[in-house]
């Protein structure tokens, strides 16, 4: 998904670690299912680095 969403914004993986404050190696981990991810993390990513809102449910 987060992958997705940064082909979607043109970005490379070092372009959305240097926005989001994480490193590329990090954003590889995550893309490739290879790294657990807080909650925090993940809408610093969202929010920060790919300029999106990140909304989260229960159903």
């Amino acid at each position: 998904m987060i992958r997705e969403a940064r082909l979607k914004s043109g970005l490379t993986q070092q372009d959305l670690a240097l926005k989001s404050g994480t490193s590329r190696t990090y954003i590889s981990k995550i893309e490739n299912d290879r790294s657990d991810l807080e909650i925090a993390t993940l809408r610093k990513i969202i929010e920060t680095g790919l300029g999106r809102r990140l909304d989260i449910s229960i159903k």
